[in-house]
This record gives structure tokens, sequence and C-alpha cells, in this order.
């Protein structure tokens, strides 16, 4: 990987690291006391500083670095979480993705100078010694105290050191009180208790054996190992025990949380960490091994001889267990993934779609030929394909949640500049969809869940009068419904004023005065260009170029869009989109000389058409169901001679059925989806077109389109008298195929 490459993947990993800083800082906000959402925030903060200490970026470990300090308070409880801090901390999250993509503080313009001073000026004051004025987090009761075996207990401040003499240390020429007194030199020696009750009877003492232990209080900045090396001279003739203060536990368990993710053993954690020396653990690992030898002892974990010997306090080693659960979790979780380019994949299904086509092509040639082996090998490879095509398409699906959660965000923000207040609930986040579909849907949803925020929800004093909550509620929805993802965004404000919508179209001279409508289609003049009810212009709304470019994405994307409204209950937008915009199973028809490929999913029957049967007027009696039909040879305008018998392809969709008239049935086919060029933009019910395995071009017909056609045409009329002059009169003017 060169230099280039590896900052690309700093920066998409950056970019990933902050969403999930967002996303926690919203969950936090309902939560400030949850430690674990805390420690995820620092995480985030201290991989993305260095990361960007790697690549040299100074002006990006800078500003982080004070970000850091403060969320470091924030995970103490020196500092609570406010609605002010929040949206600080939210100002410095995008102010950290705007300065990743400068590789030099040289390329910073004056905006952004001037932004990071302000923000770096506003985040002072949530410093150590700082003058906010925050609420701290409620802390955790304090910890019981340590009794020691000489009487006395461990302090809040102070190291307590247990020591044992052996009884020859004397004879080694070792002094016990000359220790002592080196280790005062590191610090205040408290108060230090000998202990005697060792010493023998009279007649069994030996003047030149050590009968004396010691427990010593000691106040000291030096750490563990500088303070048990005092004792490296006499460490194998003495019993020695220290257990650090109880104002650093605290300190100790960031430590052990901080640490890089690994294969760490406990005991490798808590020597890291300095809550425990390396003499330490050998002795605690030589006892377990003892005890393991015992065939009566059970055996004990690491942890817990430790906590019996006294060298470590249980809450450290409670703390060291967490991280190492932790690192097998995200290093189990790691494996199961592998980072793939986008550009690669598409590569792949695209690879894919033309195996589909000449797969198509070899199984029309081992029909042609008519040897039985040839066809069998043909019908085992055609299975082969239809599985990898699956398989790889499944590689593309991921679910919509990730990109549900980026609108706490927009409704948060939208919620504090509109002074009102807004929840957002979502439903459905496991749905899976195409990535590439994902992608696109973005700005669509941006726009809709603004405009629910402004236009839907009412102030809260509006909604109390109404008898209303004060706070109103934007939903996200999404779920499967045949062969299709549908996506809601709903609130629960006013609805739409049909009246208003159509009078402002008056206006605007979209409709004529003496013109009918459904309340169905005055709602769809919303989707209008430059088309808005909105009294003023603001930044979020009233210019009408939000739903028009909602629209226009979601059609772009062979999906429908629908608006479904009651006064004073709210308004829900529904949107339906293909589940890929790659391959799928298609129902392949001939009209003339022409071949169509309808979505299987969309296909529910297919029956004989019989004109004589329809006198004229283009519905059928489907089992006392009335059916509009649509004639695909008069719609496209399609030369050649009318079949012999000709059928009806039942189509269903968003809860319509329709009949399409064709010559033909030719059976299921695989159906890689080739998008049509810029010429055939305007061509009406058609979505893309596709490859057969004789080499001709299919169109791919437009389900959603033709059936939205027909049902307009029918709810515009009274009582729904369907027309007798044929539903093609009502659709658009045909199209010449070439």
């Amino acid at each position: 990987m060169n230099l280039d490459q590896a900052f690309n993947t700093f920066l998409e990993e950056s970019r990933e690291l902050l969403a999930d800083l967002e996303r926690y800082l919203l969950e936090l906000e309902a939560d400030p006391n949850d430690s674990e959402l805390l420690n995820a925030l620092f995480r985030c903060v201290h991989t993305v500083k260095g990361a960007a200490g790697i690549f040299a970026l100074d002006h990006v470990v800078a500003f982080t670095h004070v970000v850091e300090n403060v969320l470091d308070r924030l995970r103490a409880g020196t500092l609570g979480l406010d609605a002010e801090l929040a949206a600080l901390l939210l100002k410095c999250r995008d102010h950290i993705d705007a300065l990743i993509e400068r590789p030099s503080a040289d390329q910073l313009d004056e905006p952004l100078r001037a932004s990071d001073a302000a923000l770096l000026a506003a985040l002072a004051q949530y410093q150590e010694g700082g003058e906010a004025a925050v609420a701290p987090v409620p802390v955790q009761a304090a910890a019981p105290k340590v009794e020691v075996s000489g009487g006395g207990v461990v302090g809040g401040d102070t190291w307590h050191i247990s020591l044992r003499f052996a009884r020859e240390v004397l004879a080694h020429g070792m002094d016990p009180i000359s220790f002592i007194r080196y280790l005062g030199q590191l610090g205040e020696l408290r108060y230090v208790t000998t202990l005697s009750d060792a010493l023998p009877a009279g007649d069994d003492f030996d003047p030149e054996s050590c009968y004396l232990g010691f427990e010593i209080e000691l106040y000291s900045e030096a750490d563990k190992a500088t303070i048990e090396g005092v004792f490296d001279f006499v460490r194998e003739l003495c019993q020695l025990r220290i257990l650090p203060p109880r104002s650093r536990l605290s300190e100790y368990m960031q430590l052990i949380r901080e640490l890089p993710e690994g294969p760490q053993r406990l005991g490798e954690i808590l020597v890291a960490s300095g809550v425990l020396t390396e003499a330490e653990l050998a002795e605690g690992l030589r006892l377990q091994q003892e005890q393991r030898q015992r065939e009566d002892a059970a055996k004990q974990p690491i942890g817990e001889v430790l906590v019996a010997q006294g060298v470590v306090q249980p809450e450290l080693v409670s703390a060291a267990l967490s991280k190492q659960k932790q690192s097998r979790e995200r290093q189990a979780q790691a494996s199961r993934y592998l980072r793939v380019q986008a550009d690669k994949l598409d590569r792949l299904i695209n690879l894919v779609g033309e195996l589909v086509i000449a797969s198509a092509s070899v199984g029309l040639n081992a029909a042609k030929s008519g040897d039985a082996d040839t066809q069998e090998a043909a019908a085992a490879m055609s299975l082969l394909v239809e599985e990898i095509r699956d398989s790889t398409l499944q590689l593309r699906m991921v679910p919509i949640g990730e990109t549900f959660s980026r609108y706490q965000r927009v409704v948060r923000d939208v919620a504090a500049e509109l002074g009102k207040d807004i929840a957002l609930v979502i439903s459905g986040a496991d749905t899976e969809l195409d990535k590439s579909v994902v992608e696109k849907i973005s700005e669509p949803l941006t726009h809709l869940v603004r405009n629910a925020c402004d236009h839907g929800i009412e102030s809260a004093e509006r909604r109390l009068e109404l008898g209303k909550p004060a706070q109103g509620t934007v939903r996200l929805n999404a779920y499967h419904e045949s062969g299709a993802i549908v996506i809601e965004v709903s609130d629960d404000g006013g609805g739409l004023n049909a009246a208003r919508i159509r009078a402002k179209a008056l206006e605007r001279g979209l409709i004529r005065p003496d013109q009918t409508l459904s309340e169905q289609e005055i709602f769809q003049l919303v989707f209008e260009p430059g088309f808005s009810t909105a009294a003023t212009v603001t930044n979020l709304s009233g210019r009408g170029v939000g739903m028009d470019v909602v629209k226009r994405s979601i059609e772009a994307l062979r999906g429908t869009v629908e608006l479904l409204s009651s006064p004073g209950q709210g308004t829900t937008c529904r949107i339906r989109l293909p589940l890929t915009l790659a391959i799928i199973d298609g129902f392949l028809c001939r009209v003339g000389d022409a071949s169509y490929v309808v979505p299987l999913e969309m296909v529910v029957e297919c029956i004989e058409f019989s004109a004589s049967e329809t006198e004229g007027r283009d519905i059928i009696n489907l089992r006392g169901e009335v059916l509009p039909f649509v004639r695909l040879r008069d719609y496209f305008g399609v030369d050649g001679a009318v079949g012999r018998r000709q059928n009806i392809i039942v189509v269903q969709y968003a809860g319509q059925k329709a009949g399409l008239v064709v010559d033909e049935l030719l059976g299921e086919h695989q159906t890689v989806i080739k998008p049509l060029g810029p010429l055939f933009a305007y061509l009406k019910g058609i979505s893309g077109s596709t490859i057969l395995g004789n080499g001709q071009v299919a169109l791919i017909v437009d389900v959603p389109a033709l059936i939205g056609r027909l049902t307009q045409h029918d709810d515009a009329l009274a009582g729904r008298r369907l027309p007798r002059t044929g539903a093609a009169a009502a659709l658009p003017a045909p199209v010449a195929h070439h």
C-alpha cells in the first residue's frame, strides 16, 4: 500500500469514527451517565488523534487533543453533559471532519481558522480550571475501606505496603530499617506500624533472626514498579504486598480501558497498566501452578489468586477482565468482516451480470442442439450461476439503520433552530437493500425529514392547544413488500391542507379552475418544481426545491413516492424502491417482434385474453374483481402481426392490480439491468433494458409507472366509471419501437 492509499484509508476510517462519535453523542443526551458510551466517545476521538499523528496532521492532533481533554473530564465525572456542551461537541465533530481533509495547516482557509479559534475558546471553559458552571455527574458511593493485618485501614491517597521479612535477613547482612528509610525518599511516610506478633518466647529467641513485620502508609507520586524496586536486594527474603491508593483506582481503571486492543492475558493487562509488577505476576503464576498440581485443589483463575495474595484490588481485576472480554469481542467481530473497495465490488457485480447473459446464451444453444447431455450441463450451470448471482448481490446488501441514524442529528439541529421539541423514532433499521440505493436515497430522505420537522410538526404551544403532547414525533420506518423496500417518513403534525395546496396551484397556473382533482392528485402537486405553500422563505424551506428533488431522485431509482395525510393527525410519505439496481428475476414476454421483461416479483398470474369479453372497454372481470389493462402493443406502438392467442400478465404494485396484454409468454428470465442512455431519459413505461441469450435487447417494463397512470385515470372518473375509449387514451402518447 502506497502513501496515498494509506491516507485514503485514514480518511475513510476517520469518517466512520466521526459518524460513530455523532451517534454516541446523541445517545448520551438521553443517558449522560452511560459509562460505556462515554468510553466509546473518548476512543473515537483518541483513535482519530493517533491516526492523524501518524500522517503528521498536527493541526488535527492539536484540536482533537483539546476535545479529548474535555471528554476525559466527562469520563472522570468532574464534568456533566448538558445540551450546551453536547451542541458544542457536535460542532467539534463537524470541525474535525473538515480538518482531516486538509493535509496541512497551510491549507486551512480563513473561515476554517476562525471556526477553529472559536471552538477552542468555547472548549477552554470546560478544561480543568475553566469557568463553566456545569453540574458534575453523580458519582458512585465511596468504596469500602480495606482493613490491614496490622490494624488500621488503607488511606484514600496513600500507598499501602505490607512487609514481612524472613528470619535470615539479618544473617545476609541486610538491615530492614534501611529499606524503610530509603522508601521515605520516594515520598512521605504517613505512618509505620511495627508488627511483633511473630516474636517467640524468651528461650526460643534468636538475636540473629528477624521477627518483625511492618505496615506502611506512603504518600508518593511514584508508580508501583518504582516502589517495589526499593526492595530489589531483599526481594527473596521478604513477603511484599503493595496496594495503590484508593484515590488512584479510577486512574488505573482508566489506564486499563485505554490499553490497545490485542490478545492479552489478564496478568499482562494488569502489568501493562502498572497495577501489577512482573515479580508479583510471576509469584501468582507459581502459586496457581502449585494449586493445579494438587488434585484435590480447585483450579483458581489467576485473578482470584492475585486478589487472595493481596497484591491487587478486586475492582482492578474486574476492570482487566472487562478489557479482556471487550478485546476478544472486538477481534471476533473484526475477523468476520473484510474491507473491500466499492469499485472492486461493482466490477464483480458487472462480471456476474455478464456471466448471467452468457449462461442464458449457453442454455439457448443447448436447447437448439437437442443434445440431452448438453442441455443437462447447461441447466446445472444455470443453477450455479443463479446461486452465484444471489450470493454476489448479498455482498451489496446493507442495513438501512446506519442511514436512518444520521437523521438523529438532522432532527436535533432543525428542532433547535425552529425552537420545537421533536423526537425521532426509528423502526425497521435491520431492513436491507442495495448499497447503491442507500447512497442515493440519503438526500431525498433529508428533505423529507426536514419538511416533516418544519411544516409538519406544530410548535409546542400549538400542540398543547390541540390536546397533543408538547413533543412532536417524526418516524422513520422501513420494511419489505413484494420484492421492494418501503420507506416511510411520517409525523404526527397538522397534516396537509388540500385546499391551500389547490389554491397555490391555481395561483401558479398548474391547474385549471374547472379541473376536478382527487385528494391524492392534489397532494402530488407538492412535487412540482418550485411549488411551496410557505408564507416566507427561511433557511430551512420556502423555495420549493425539496420535494421536487425527492420525486426526481426516487424516480431515477425506479421507485415511486406517495403522500398520505389526515388533517390534524399527520402526514406519511411512502417511498417504494427496488431492492437492487443490478440483477433481478424477470418474466419474459413478446409483443410483435419486440421482447419485454416484467419484474417477476410483481407478476401475480397469467390468463388468456379474449377481446370479445371486454365489450370495447379496457377492463375485464377477474373472478368478480374489476381489472384494468393496457395493450403494450398500442402503448409502445409495436409493429408486427398480432399473436393468435394473446395473454394478460396480471401485475400488482402497492396494492393496485393491472393487466398487461402481450402476444406470447416466454417464461422466467434472469435479467441483468442495463441503464438506458440520456436519449431515452423521457421514455415512459420503460425502466431499463437487458440483453437476451440470443444477443437481442429486451426492454424492462416500468410496472409502477403503468399502474400509477391507470390508477390516476380511474380515480379521476366519478364513481370509478372506467372509460370505454381505452385506457391507452389516458396514457402518454405511444413511443415508436426502433
